[in-house]
C-alpha cells in the first residue's frame, strides 16, 4: 500500500472521489461532511447541516453536485449504529441510544455555491448509502426502513420504492452500465433489481391525479422495479455488495466474516467462491477497476487484497487501533480510499511509475511485460523483447528501475521480487520488434543494480553493505564495502556510484574506493544527471536539490505537492513535473510554472520546446512547451544581454510576475519595457535612473508627490533643469529659491523675491533677499514687518547711515546698542562667476539596455516623443502665472516692472536665458546630449588580467590574492601562504604605478603592462609586469652554491628556500623555460633537504649514531660535484672518528671515485681507506645500507628503501613516509604532503 494522504477526524462512514479534481468527500459519524484536496493535503470545505451521522455521500460524475444521506437524531428506540451486528450466538442484539426526532434526510448539495440545494424526504429510518446514477438524473438510497428508493434529483420526486428485504438495507448501488441495482441487507441476502422500466417512466406527471396514482403505486410497490435475483449464502447479515465494472460478477461481504463471489446470467445467479481470512465483520468490498483484484475491509482493522482469478489472498494492510468501515475507488485514477474510526487514508495498491532509461535518442521502458524502444527523433515505438512476469501474485512486484548499456545493448531490470532482485537481458541488435519468446535472463538478488561501465554492473548487497561488481556473465569481478549504510545505488559516471543513505548521498569511486563527494539531504527518491554529467538533480518527495558532480550544493527548492520526475534541457535548466504542473528550475534556484497537467507524467527527455514523457499507462507523449520565460530569465542570469534584447523585441513576455522578477534581480530598465501603467512606469523609471521616461509619466499622472520624487532623483543625478521643472510644478518655492542660489541664477532668484512679495510670504521674501545679498530689500522687509530694531541694526552694520538715521528717529529712545570692539561679519553671499547647469555624477550612466530599449517597438511613436521632449525643454522654466494660487500675481508684477520689455506678467518663459538649442525645432534629438552623461567606467585592467589568466603570479599582481591562492592550492597543493605574503605584496605593488593629482583627490593607481610601448593598441591589454624573473633565481642559485661551499649552511638554506618560495610566482614564456623551472625545483629541493639534515646534525652533538646517519644521508642528496665531495669528506671523517671503519671506508672509496681536484681531499681519503681496511668493522649499528637504493624522508630524515611505500609533496616532490600524509611539507614549507594537484603552471604556452 502506498499511502498518498491521511486525515485525522471523527469516524468516517462515507467516501466519494471527484471524477476530475483531486478531491474526496468524507462523511463523518459526527454529522459533518468534509471536502479534502488529497493532492495538496488541505481541507477545502465542510458541510454540517445534518443532525446525526452521515453514512452515505457521493459526487455527481459531471455536475457540481454531491448527495448525502443522514441518520437524523433518534428517539429512544432500537439503535442501529455500527454495533448492529450479531452476538456470538447469532441472535441480533439491540442497543438503546437516547436522542429525538426522525428527520431521515437525503440532501443534494452544490459545492460551488457551498450550500444545500434541496432535501428529499421519504425514508422512515437511517439512510445507509446514497449514489448518483452515471447517466440518468437518479439517486438510489438504502435505508434501515427495509426499503431502497430511487429519486429523480432534477424533478426532486420519488420515482420508485424497492421493497422485499425484511431487515435493514445496508447498501444499494447502480450497475455501472446496465439498468440494475444490487442491494445487501441484514436479512442475509443480496438482491439484484431490474429497473429497466424506470426509463420509460415520466419524471414529471401531467396532473395531480396521475401524480397521486404514481405515489400510491410507488408506496405499495409498482412494477417498474422488480427483483431479478435473490442471492442467499451468507450466514449472517450482509453489509456490502457491488457489481464488477465489466463482467457479470457480484462480490459481497457480511458479518459471517466472509467475502463471497457470485456470477449471474440472464436467467439466474449463483455463488462462485468464498474468500475467507477476515477475523471480524466485513464492512465493504468491491472489484478493483484497473487490476484483477478484490479489495475488502473489515472491523478486524485490516484491508485485504484478493486475487479475483485465483480467489486467494495477496496482501493485508493492518491498522493498530482503528476498525475500517468504508472503501471508495477513484472513477478514473488508480486511487483507493478507506474510512476508519479516526479518519481516512487515500492510497494506491501499486506504484505506477514506468521503469525507463534514456540513452541518446532512444528510450527503453517496460510496458505490459514487454521491453519497448521509443525513438525521440522519429517518435517510433517498437516492442523489443518480452520480460519475465513475477512468479508471485503479490503487489508491487513489477519492474522498478531500468539501466541500459548502449555499447553491449544490455538491459538491467530491478524489481522487488524476493525482497529485491535484478534480471539481465541482452537485447538482440537485429531482433527489435520481433521479440515474442522470453529469453533466459541472468538473475540475481540485490537491492539495486546499475551499469557502471561498458560491460560491468554494480549490485547492492544490503546485508553486508557492499557493492558487487559483475560482468555480463553475471560473475562477480570485484567487491567494495560502501562508506555509508546505503539502501540504493545510482549511476554517477563511469566507475562511480551515487549511494543513497537515509540522510545523505555519497559519490563513491569504485576503482580507488574513495568518497568523491557527500551531501546531507532528506530521503532522495530519484536522481537525474545533466547531459554533460556536471550537475545532478536530487529529487525527494517534496524537495529538489541541484548539486555539482562532486555533490557541492548549488541550490534547493521546496514544493508543496509531490515532485514526480525531471530532466535537463540543452541550456542547463532543470525541467521537472509535480502531480499537476510542468515547472523549471534555473541554476540559481529560481523556479516557475511552464504549464499545467491533467494527469501526472514522467519526463524522459527535454529537447528545445518539447518535453517527452511517459504517462502512468506507459504511453509516450510529446508535450510542446513555451520556454520563452525561463530562457529569458536564464539569459539575464548568464548576462547574455544581446539575447535578452532579441527576446524583448520578438516575444510577448509580460505580466506582474515578470516585472516583479526583473525588479528583484536589479533590471528595472528591462521591466520598464513591459509596463503600460503610468504609475508603475514612473516607479521603474526612477529605479533605473531613466529621467526622461519619469518626466513623461509624471506629466501623465500630474500628482504632487510624483513631482517631488522626480525632483529628488533628478537632484541625485545632477540634472538641475529637471529639478527646477519639478519644483515649479509642485510650487515648492523654498527649494526652488535655494536651487537658484546654488546654481547662481540671480535673475530668477530676484523673481522668486517678487513672487514671495505677491504671496505676502514674509519669510520667503527675507530668505530670497538674504540669498541675493540685497541689504536694502532686507531692511525694507524688516521695516514693513514691524521689526524696526532689527532693521536699524542691519542698516548700521552694513554702513547704510541715512536709513539708519531715519529708523533711529522712528525708534526714539528704543535704539538698540551695538556691541563695541567687534568687527562686523556681513551676511552677503559671493556673486556667482557663472551660472551652473547640470553637474555630472558617475552614477548618471546608461544601463546595458538603455539605448536599445528606448528604440524597441517605439518606431511608431518617435514623432510623439519628439513633441513631448520639446515641451519638456521649454518647461525648464518657472510655471505660468495662471497656474499660481493668487490670481492677482500678474497684475502686481506688471505694476512693479513697468520698465521691463516683453513682460507678460507672472513667470515669463521668454525672460530666461535658455540654452539656444532648446529654441530650435529639433529639441528632442539634442535634449539628452544637453545632459552630461558621465562615461561608463570600463573594466579595470587588473580585472582583465584575472579574467584572461590562469597564472597565480598574474592574479597576485592584479591584487586578487584570493584567486591566486586558490590557483596555487589547486595546481601545487599549497596550503601555507604565510611565506608567500611578502611576495604577493611585492608583485602587486610592482605591477602598478601611482599618480598624485591634487591634494584633495585620491591617489590614482595605474596598472603597468608587460611589453607595453607607445605604439601599442589602447584597447588590447597586455599581461602585468612582474617583479620576479627567472634570471634572478639563477643569480640566487649561484649565491646559494657559494654559501654552501663556504660552509655558511644557515645562509645557504635561507637562499635556497627563498628560491623555492619564489618559483610558484614565476612566469616564463617558452616550454623550454618551463622545463628549466621544473629542473630548478628538483635542484633546490635536494639542497634544502641536505642542508636541513646538516643543520640538524650539528644540533644533535650528544647522539653520535644519529650524527653519523645524518652525515651519511647528506651524501645521497643530488648535489653539485664540489659539494658532494665535501659531504663525503665530512661523512667519512665523522664515521672514522666514531670507529665505524667499514662505513668510513665506503665514503672514502666514493670520494676517490669522484677524482677530487683538491689533492688534500684525495690524500685524506686514501689514508682513511688504508687505516680502515686493517679493521673493516663498525663500532655502532647505523640505519644506513648503502647497497640498497633509497630516498630520505624530508620530515623524519630516515631512509625509504626501494619498494617501501611513500608519499610525496605535490610542489617540490620531496618524499615522505606514509604517516606524514596530510602534514605540511617540511622541505618547501608550502604544500600539503600527498594532496591532489594538477601541476606547476608558469607559462601561457602551457595553457595554449
Amino acid at each position: 500500500m502506498l499511502t498518498k494522504f491521511e486525515t485525522k477526524s471523527n469516524r468516517v462512514k462515507g467516501l466519494s472521489f471527484h471524477s476530475k479534481r483531486p478531491w474526496i468527500l468524507a462523511s463523518l459519524h459526527s454529522g459533518v461532511i468534509q471536502l479534502w484536496d488529497y493532492r495538496m493535503g488541505t481541507l477545502i470545505d465542510r458541510f454540517d447541516e445534518h443532525d446525526g451521522p452521515v453514512r452515505g455521500v457521493h459526487f455527481h460524475v459531471s455536475q457540481p453536485l454531491f448527495v448525502s444521506g443522514g441518520s437524523g437524531i433518534l428517539k429512544q428506540h432500537q439503535a442501529k449504529d455500527d454495533s448492529h451486528h450479531t452476538a456470538s450466538n447469532g441472535v441480533q442484539t439491540l442497543k438503546c441510544v437516547s436522542s429525538a426526532g426522525d428527520d431521515y434526510k437525503i440532501k443534494v448539495w452544490n459545492y460551488k455555491l457551498h450550500r444545500c440545494l434541496f432535501t428529499l424526504f421519504g425514508h422512515l429510518d437511517y439512510i445507509r448509502t446514497v449514489q448518483f446514477h452515471h447517466e440518468s438524473p437518479w439517486i438510489v438510497s438504502a435505508s434501515d426502513d427495509q426499503t431502497i428508493r430511487i429519486w429523480n434529483w432534477q424533478s426532486r420526486t420519488l420515482m420508485s420504492v424497492l421493497t422485499g428485504h425484511n431487515h435493514y438495507v445496508m447498501c444499494a448501488l447502480f450497475h455501472p452500465k446496465e439498468d440494475l441495482v444490487v442491494s445487501a441487507s441484514l436479512d442475509q441476502t443480496v438482491r439484484v433489481w431490474d429497473i429497466g422500466a424506470l426509463r420509460k417512466k415520466t419524471s414529471s406527471p401531467a396532473d395531480d391525479v396521475l401524480r397521486l396514482s404514481q405515489m400510491n403505486t410507488d408506496f405499495f410497490g409498482g412494477v417498474d422495479s422488480v427483483v431479478k435475483y435473490v442471492l442467499e449464502g451468507h450466514d449472517r447479515g450482509v453489509n456490502w455488495a457491488s457489481f464488477h465494472p465489466t463482467l457479470p460478477l457480484i462480490v459481497s461481504g457480511a458479518d459471517d466474516r466472509q467475502v463471497k463471489l457470485w456470477r449471474m446470467n440472464d436467467t439466474k445467479a449463483w455463488e462462485v467462491d468464498t474468500l475467507r481470512g477476515h477475523m471480524n465483520n466485513v464492512s465493504c468490498v468491491f472489484f478493483h477497476a484497473k487490476q484483477d483484484v478484490i479489495v475488502s475491509n473489515s472491523e478486524d482493522k485490516s484491508i485485504r487484497i484478493w486475487d479475483a482469478t485465483k480467489r486467494t489472498g495477496i496482501q493485508t494492510f493492518r491498522r493498530e487501533h482503528d476498525r475500517f468501515w468504508i472503501l471508495a475507488a477513484h472513477p478514473e485514477l488508480n486511487l483507493l480510499a478507506a474510512g476508519h474510526d479516526s479518519g481516512m487514508i487515500v492510497f494506491k495498491l501499486e506504484r505506477e511509475r514506468p521503469a525507463f532509461s534514456v540513452s541518446g535518442d532512444s528510450l527503453y521502458y517496460v510496458k505490459d511485460r514487454f521491453l519497448r524502444l521509443y525513438e525521440f527523433s522519429t517518435q517510433k515505438d517498437t516492442q523489443v523483447i518480452p520480460i519475465r512476469r513475477p512468479g508471485s501474485g503479490a503487489l508491487n512486484q513489477g519492474p522498478r528501475t531500468l539501466s541500459y548499456s548502449p555499447t553491449e545493448n544490455a538491459v538491467l531490470i530491478c524489481s522487488d521480487v524476493d525482497g529485491g532482485s535484478y534480471e539481465l537481458y541482452i537485447v538482440p541488435r537485429d531482433g527489435i520488434g520481433r521479440g515474442d519468446t522470453v529469453q533466459d535472463a541472468k538473475r540475481g538478488v540485490g537491492g539495486s543494480a546499475v551499469f557502471v561501465a561498458r560491460n560491468r554492473f554494480a549490485v547492492l548487497e544490503k546485508s553486508s553493505n557492499q557493492v558487487l561488481v559483475k560482468n555480463l556473465k553475471n560473475e562477480i569481478v570485484k567487491k567494495s564495502v560502501l562508506p555509508v549504510a546505503a539502501d540504493a545505488i545510482f549511476y554517477a559516471g563511469t566507475g562511480n556510484l551515487l549511494c543513497r543513505a537515509e540522510d545523505r548521498v555519497v559519490v563513491f569511486d569504485l576503482q580507488q574506493r574513495l568518497v568523491l563527494g557527500e551531501l546531507q539531504t532528506s530521503f532522495i527518491r530519484y536522481i537525474v544527471w545533466s547531459n554533460d554529467m556536471e550537475n545532478v538533480a536530487l529529487l525527494s518527495k517534496h524537495t529538489i536539490i541541484i548539486a555539482s558532480k562532486k555533490l557541492e550544493h548549488r541550490c534547493a527548492l521546496h514544493e508543496t505537492i509531490r515532485v514526480k520526475s525531471g530532466a535537463w534541457d540543452d541550456n542547463g535548466v532543470f525541467i521537472y513535473t509535480t502531480l499537476n504542473h510542468i515547472k523549471y528550475c534555473l541554476p540559481n534556484g529560481d523556479n516557475g510554472i511552464i504549464r499545467t497537467l491533467d494527469v501526472p507524467v514522467y519526463i524522459t527527455k527535454v529537447s528545445q520546446n518539447r518535453v517527452f514523457c511517459l504517462d502512468r499507462d506507459g504511453k509516450n507523449l510529446a508535450v510542446t512547451i513555451d520556454a520563452t520565460e525561463y530562457v529569458f530569465k536564464l539569459s539575464l542570469l548568464k548576462k547574455k544581454f544581446d539575447q535578452v534584447m532579441s527576446m524583448i523585441r520578438s516575444s510577448e513576455l509580460c505580466g506582474q510576475a515578470m516585472i516583479a522578477y526583473l525588479q528583484q534581480k536589479g533590471f528595472p530598465e528591462v521591466a520598464l519595457h513591459f509596463v503600460k501603467d503610468e504609475r508603475t512606469r514612473f516607479n521603474l523609471a526612477l529605479e533605473s535612473g531613466n529621467i526622461q521616461i519619469a518626466v513623461a509619466s509624471a506629466k501623465e499622472i500630474d500628482k504632487k508627490d510624483h513631482w517631488y520624487r522626480l525632483g529628488v532623483e533628478a537632484l541625485r543625478q545632477g540634472n538641475a533643469g529637471i529639478v527646477e521643472y519639478a519644483y515649479q510644478r509642485t510650487k515648492n518655492f523654498e527649494r526652488l529659491s535655494f536651487l537658484y542660489l546654488v546654481t547662481g541664477y540671480m535673475d530668477k532668484l530676484s523673481k522668486m523675491l517678487k513672487i514671495a512679495e505677491v504671496k505676502n510670504d514674509v519669510m520667503g521674501q527675507f530668505h530670497n533677499a538674504l540669498y541675493l545679498g540685497d541689504i536694502r530689500e532686507r531692511i525694507k522687509i524688516l521695516e514693513n514687518a514691524g521689526h524696526l530694531p532689527l532693521a536699524y541694526v542691519t542698516a548700521s552694520v552694513h554702513g547704510l547711515h541715512e536709513i539708519a538715521e531715519r529708523l533711529a528717529a522712528d525708534l526714539g529712545d528704543n535704539i538698540p546698542s551695538l556691541p563695541e570692539g567687534k568687527s562686523h561679519c556681513l551676511l552677503i553671499p559671493p556673486s556667482p562667476i557663472m551660472c551652473g547647469g547640470d553637474w555630472p555624477l558617475l552614477r548618471v550612466m546608461k544601463g546595458i539596455f538603455a539605448g536599445d530599449l528606448d528604440n524597441v517597438g517605439r518606431n511608431a511613436q518617435e514623432e510623439d516623443e519628439e513633441d513631448a521632449d520639446a515641451d519638456w525643454g521649454e518647461g525648464l522654466d518657472i510655471v505660468d502665472a495662471e497656474n499660481m494660487q493668487n490670481e492677482d500675481i500678474g497684475m502686481v508684477l506688471e505694476d512693479e516692472e513697468v520698465h521691463e520689455e516683453n513682460d507678460e506678467g507672472g513667470w515669463d518663459l521668454e525672460d530666461l536665458e535658455l540654452p539656444p538649442e532648446l529654441d530650435t525645432p529639433k529639441t528632442s534629438s539634442h535634449a539628452r546630449s544637453a545632459v552630461f552623461i558621465a562615461p561608463t567606467p570600463g573594466i579595470p585592467v587588473s580585472q582583465i588580467w584575472t579574467q584572461r589568466s590562469s597564472l597565480a603570479a598574474e592574479h597576485a599582481a592584479a591584487g586578487n590574492f584570493d584567486t591566486a591562492m586558490r590557483l596555487l592550492s589547486r595546481q601545487l597543493g599549497i596550503r601555507n601562504f604565510a611565506p608567500l605574503k611578502p611576495l604577493f605584496l611585492d608583485l602587486h605593488m610592482g605591477s602598478h604605478t601611482y599618480l598624485r593629482a591634487l591634494s584633495s583627490s585620491p591617489v590614482i593607481s595605474v596598472a603597468v603592462e608587460r611589453g607595453w610601448s607607445e605604439s601599442s593598441t589602447p584597447n588590447v591589454r597586455g599581461p602585468p609586469v612582474l617583479v620576479f624573473k627567472f634570471s634572478q633565481l639563477e643569480e640566487k642559485l649561484k649565491a646559494g652554491y657559494k654559501a654552501t661551499t663556504a660552509g655558511k649552511f644557515s645562509e645557504a638554506l635561507r637562499i635556497f628556500l627563498s628560491i623555492l618560495h619564489t618559483i610558484p610566482l614565476i612566469v616564463v614564456e617558452s616550454r623550454r623555460e618551463v622545463d628549466e623551472v621544473k629542473e630548478l625545483i628538483i635542484i633546490v629541493k635536494e639542497y634544502v633537504l641536505g642542508l636541513q639534515m646538516e643543520v640538524k646534525r650539528r644540533e644533535v652533538k650528544d647522539d653520535p649514531v644519529r650524527q653519523q646517519e645524518l652525515a651519511a644521508y647528506f651524501t645521497h642528496c643530488n648535489l653539485q660535484m664540489p659539494h658532494l665531495r665535501l659531504a663525503l669528506l665530512n661523512a667519512m671523517t665523522v664515521c672514522f672518528k666514531a670507529r665505524n671503519h667499514n662505513t668510513a671506508a665506503n665514503f672514502a672509496r666514493r670520494l676517490l671515485e669522484t677524482n677530487p681536484t683538491n689533492e688534500n681531499q684525495a690524500k685524506t681519503a686514501r689514508s682513511v681507506l688504508q687505516a680502515a681496511e686493517k679493521n673493516l668493522t663498525d663500532a655502532s649499528q647505523l640505519n644506513y645500507d648503502f647497497r640498497n637504493p633509497f630516498v630520505v624522508c624530508g620530515a623524519t630524515y630516515i631512509p625509504i628503501y626501494r619498494g617501501q611505500k611513500d608519499v610525496s609533496c605535490p610542489f617540490c616532490s620531496s618524499r615522505f613516509v606514509p604517516s606524514q600524509e596530510g602534514q605540511l611539507c617540511t622541505v618547501c614549507d608550502l604544500a600539503v604532503i600527498g594532496s591532489d594537484a594538477s601541476g606547476l603552471l608558469c607559462s601561457p604556452s602551457q595553457i595554449r
